[in-house]
């Protein structure tokens, strides 16, 4: 599994048991498969959750002052 937009991809590790006997195992990346529309197409892409999280953000203005009360 792999993100299509951050391109995050799967890692490998250890499963250490109470006897810190390893075996060795493979962690899969969060991802979904998520309608996105270009215009007036829709398709179909692989997201992680993070990259989805930063979709849902409104954007940042850059330059704004905080206003006081």
């Amino acid at each position: 599994m792999k993100c299509e937009v951050c391109g995050k991809i799967g890692m490998s590790g250890n499963n250490v048991s109470h006897s810190k006997r390893r075996t060795k195992t493979w962690f899969a990346p969060n991802v979904h498969k998520v309608t996105m529309k270009d215009g007036d197409s829709r398709t179909k892409t692989k997201i992680c959750t993070r990259c989805l999280r930063t979709r849902h953000k409104p954007p940042r203005v850059r330059g704004r002052t905080a206003q006081t009360v």
